[in-house]
C-alpha cells in the first residue's frame, strides 16, 4: 500500500465489485488498491490472446507467471517514462515528445530511441515504431559486437583468433548469437581451452624416448600391434592347450561350420572366416608370419611383421615364438601404458599440432578479451530493450490491467485475453472457450465452475496442427450435445478448426431445461427399454430363422420336437390377479383423490408436476446461482481472486442461439411438415370423460341442482 488515499470508482459485474480503470488517476494510485479487490492474482504469460512478448517483459523474474508486484512495477515504470493518459490511446509507436525528460527511466528511453533511429538512418524522426526495436537482432546484425556475450567468427580481431573461435565452435558446439550466427560464449571458451591444456599435457608426457621406444614409428607400430594382438594371444593359448594334452583337438573350425560355409561365396574380409583361429594349431609354440595364415588376417599380419617384428627382432624373421611375442609386448609396453591414459576429449580431433598451438600461445587471452568486449555492450542492448518495453506497455498495459485487476473486458463483451475463440455447434455459438493442455487435470477442477462444458479436440487439416479447448455452454438445450459430435472452432486469428466433442461435464444451463429434464429422462429410459426389448426380439427371431434354414438345408436331420406346453400354475395366476388388483386399486385411489379435490383439482395437478420437476429445478437454480468462471481459469493456470458469476443474462451473451436476422421473412408452407394429429379432440374427450366420471361418482353434486345430481339421476 503506497501513495495518498484515492477515491476509486467500482462497477458491479458478475456479482463482484470491480475497480473502474477508465480514470487515469486510478492507474496512478493503483498501488493503493487493496489486493483483496483485485479480480486475479496470477496468470500465465503464454496461451493468452495478447502479445506474449509484452507479458514476458512484465514477467521480470522470468518464471512464466505474472503476479501483482510485477503488474505494479510495470505501471510504475510506464508512469516514469510517459504520461499515464497515453495508455488509453496507445498504438505501435512512441512519440519522443511524450517521453519524460525528468526521470532517469525516461531519459534512458529517449537516448536509446535516438540512437536506434540514427542507426536506422532516421535521426530526425519524431517517433519510433515497434518494428524498429522489436527485433534487436536486426539492429545488431551488421555489427561485430551486440552485448550478448557471444562472439562469432566475424567478431575476431585477426585471423588467429578467428581460427580459434572456429575450432571452438567445431569442438564444443555453437551458441547462437543475437545476430543469428553461431558463436561461443565465455563458458564454451573456457571449456575449450581447458581441454586443450589437458590434452597438450598428455601429449607432452609421451614425447620422451622411454615411451616412444621406436621413435617416430612407435605410433604406427602400436596400431599394427593392436590390430592383431588379440588374435596372436588366442593362437599361442591354443598351442599351449595342444601341448598340454595332445588328445584335445582345437582345429580351425568345427565340421558343421565348414559345412555351413561350403556353398557360401566367401571373401577375405568375411567375418565368419575371421572368427577362425589365426593359423593351424601346432604343438610347437611358433607362429608363421606369412605362411598358412587365416586368409582374413594375412594383410594385418603383413603390416605387423613390417612395422613391429622387423624393427624389434630384426629383418628376415619368418616366424615368432612365444618368447618373441613377450619381447614385443615388453618393448611397446610403455607406449601402451601411456596410450591407456589418453584423455577422451573431443578436441583430439584437431590433431596434436593444433592442440599444442591452442594450449601454448596467447589465444586464450585473446578470445576471452573478445568475449568480454562483446559482453560490455549488454547495457546498451538493455537500453534498446527498454524502448521496446515502453512501446509495448503503451499499447498493451491497459488491456492487461482490464483482464487482471478487473475483468472489464470479459464483462464488457470485448473478448477477454483468456477467450481463445468461438465454437459453433448444434445451432449455437459458444464464446467462452479456453485452451486446454491436460483434459483430465483441467476437468477435475473446472467441474466446480457448475457450467456445462464441452472438451473438444480441434484439428486443422491443412497443416495437421492440433489443439484442445473447453467451451462453456451457458444457454439453450443440451439434448443433442453428445461425445463425438462435430463443430467448427474459429480462433481469435480467424483460422477455423474441425472440432470434435471428446468429453462432457454436465451441469444445468437453465431452470426451464431442468423443469423438463425428469420427463426427458423418463422418456429416454422408456426408449432404451423398448430398444432393448426390440433387440432381444430381433435376436430371437434371427435365431429361429437360422435354425429353420439349417433344418431345410439338412433334411436328413430330424427336427427337434416342440417343447411341451407348460401347465398353468394356479399360484402364479393368483399372484398376477393380486398384482393387477393392487395396481387398479392404486390408480382408483389416485383418481378418487384428484376428483375429491373438486375445484382445487388444478392445484393438485400443479402440485404433482412440481413434485416431479421441483427437485430438478431447485438443484438447477442452486448450481446456476453458483456458476462462475473462477475454476475454469484456475484450471488453466490463473489465480482468480473473486467469485465472478456467470448469471443467466450474461450466459445468453456468452452462448448465442440461432435466430433469424431482423427483417427476415419465414415461409410457413413446409411440404415435409409432420401431419397434424387430433390432439385437441383427444384432450376434449379426456376432459369430458373426466367430468363425466366426477359426476357419476357424485363429486359434483354439491355444485349442481337437485334434479341433475347423480344421486337423483342414477
Amino acid at each position: 500500500m503506497a501513495g495518498s488515499p484515492h477515491a476509486f470508482r467500482f462497477f458491479r459485474a458478475g456479482g463482484v465489485d470491480q475497480v473502474d480503470l477508465s480514470d487515469p488517476e486510478a492507474l496512478r494510485k493503483l498501488d493503493a488498491l487493496d489486493l483483496k479487490l483485485w479480480v486475479a492474482l496470477a496468470c500465465p504469460t503464454h496461451g493468452l490472446e495478447i502479445d506474449a512478448r509484452t507479458l514476458d517483459l512484465i514477467d521480470t523474474d522470468h518464471d512464466g507467471r505474472i503476479r501483482p508486484p510485477e503488474i505494479l512495477a510495470a505501471v510504475a515504470w510506464a508512469r516514469d517514462v510517459f504520461p499515464v493518459e497515453d495508455l488509453f490511446h496507445g498504438d505501435d509507436t512512441l512519440p519522443l515528445a511524450s517521453v519524460s525528460s525528468t526521470t532517469e527511466a525516461g531519459r534512458a528511453v529517449r537516448e536509446s530511441a535516438r540512437r536506434v533511429l540514427a542507426d536506422l538512418g532516421r535521426p530526425d524522426a519524431d517517433a519510433i515504431r515497434l518494428e524498429d526495436v522489436s527485433n534487436a537482432d536486426r539492429i545488431f546484425a551488421q555489427t561485430a559486437f551486440n552485448g550478448d556475450g557471444v562472439v562469432t567468427i566475424d567478431s575476431a580481431p585477426d585471423e588467429t583468433v578467428r581460427q580459434a573461435i572456429a575450432d571452438a565452435i567445431t569442438v564444443m558446439g555453437p551458441v547462437m548469437d543475437r545476430s543469428g550466427k553461431p558463436g561461443i560464449d565465455r563458458a564454451k571458451a573456457d571449456a575449450f581451452f581447458d581441454q586443450a591444456a589437458t590434452y597438450s599435457g598428455w601429449l607432452t608426457l609421451g614425447d620422451v624416448d622411454e615411451v616412444r621406444t621406436l621413435g617416430a614409428a612407435t605410433l604406427a607400430a602400436f596400431d599394427a600391434l593392436g590390430a592383431v594382438r588379440g588374435k596372436i594371444d588366442d593362437y599361442f593359448m591354443r598351442t599351449k592347450i595342444a601341448s598340454f594334452d595332445p588328445t584335445i583337438t582345437i582345429g580351425p573350425a568345427r565340421a558343421e561350420d565348414v559345412q555351413t560355409l561350403a556353398l557360401a561365396q566367401l571373401a577375405t574380409d568375411d567375418e565368419r572366416v575371421a572368427r577362425w583361429p589365426l593359423a593351424h594349431i601346432r604343438r610347437s609354440a611358433t607362429l608363421s608370419l606369412r605362411e598358412s595364415l587365416n586368409p582374413a588376417w594375412v594383410a594385418r599380419m603383413q603390416a605387423f611383421a613390417e612395422l613391429v617384428v622387423e624393427p624389434i627382432l630384426g629383418r628376415g624373421r619368418g616366424e615368432i615364438s612365444d618368447d618373441d611375442w613377450a619381447v614385443i609386448l615388453l618393448r611397446l609396453g610403455p607406449f601402451a601404458t601411456w596410450m591407456g591414459t589418453r584423455p577422451d576429449l573431443p578436441i583430439a580431433a584437431l590433431g596434436p599440432d593444433r592442440v599444442r598451438a591452442l594450449a601454448g600461445g596467447p589465444l586464450r587471452e585473446a578470445v576471452t578479451e573478445t568475449i568480454a568486449k562483446d559482453a560490455g555492450l549488454e547495457a546498451e542492448y538493455r537500453q534498446i530493450e527498454s524502448v521496446e518495453k515502453a512501446i509495448r506497455l503503451r499499447r498493451d498495459l491497459l488491456r492487461v490491467l482490464r483482464n487482471f485487476v478487473s475483468f472489464a473486458d470479459f464483462y464488457g463483451k470485448r473478448d477477454a485475453v483468456f477467450q481463445a475463440g468461438t465454437l459453433y455447434i448444434d445451432g449455437r455459438s459458444c464464446d467462452l472457450c479456453l485452451p486446454v493442455h491436460d483434459v483430465t487435470r483441467h476437468a477435475a477442477l473446472a467441474v466446480h465452475a457448475n457450467a456445462y462444458l464441452l472438451y473438444c479436440e480441434c484439428v486443422r487439416l491443412k497443416d495437421a496442427e492440433k489443439r484442445t479447448i473447453v467451451a462453456a455452454v451457458t444457454a439453450g438445450g443440451v439434448d443433442n450435445l453428445l461425445v463425438g459430435r462435430n463443430g467448427v472452432f474459429f480462433d481469435r486469428k480467424g483460422d477455423n478448426w474441425d472440432a470434435t466433442v471428446a468429453r462432457i461435464v454436465e451441469n444445468p444451463t437453465s431452470v426451464r431445461e431442468a423443469f423438463w429434464s425428469p420427463y426427458k429422462r423418463f422418456l429416454r429410459l422408456v426408449q432404451e427399454q423398448i430398444a432393448k426389448r426390440a433387440s432381444s426380439a430381433a435376436e430371437t427371431s434371427n435365431k429361429t430363422l437360422e435354425e429353420g434354414a439349417k433344418s431345410v438345408t439338412r433334411p436328413e436331420d430330424k427336427p427337434e420336437p416342440p417343447p411341451a406346453p407348460k401347465r398353468f400354475d394356479v399360484g402364479t395366476v393368483a399372484a398376477l390377479g393380486v398384482a393387477v388388483g393392487g395396481i387398479a386399486a392404486f390408480f382408483s385411489s389416485m383418481l378418487a383423490t384428484f376428483l375429491g379435490l373438486g375445484m382445487w383439482m388444478p392445484l393438485g395437478i400443479a402440485a404433482l408436476v412440481m413434485a416431479i420437476s421441483g427437485p430438478s429445478m431447485l438443484i438447477a437454480w442452486l448450481k446456476l446461482s453458483q456458476r462462475n468462471i473462477g475454476p475454469l481459469l484456475d484450471a488453466s493456470g490463473w489465480a482468480v481472486n473473486a467469485f465472478a458469476r456467470i448469471n443467466a443474462p450474461f450466459g445468453h451473451v456468452l452462448t448465442k442461439l440461432a435466430e433469424l436476422p431482423p427483417g427476415a421473412k419465414r415461409i410457413l408452407d413446409d411440404p415435409f411438415a409432420t401431419k397434424r394429429t387430433p390432439w385437441i379432440r383427444i384432450v376434449l374427450l379426456l376432459i369430458v370423460l373426466l367430468v363425466g366420471s366426477a359426476w357419476a361418482l357424485g363429486k359434483l353434486d354439491a355444485y349442481l341442482p337437485d334434479h341433475v345430481k347423480a344421486r337423483a339421476v342414477l
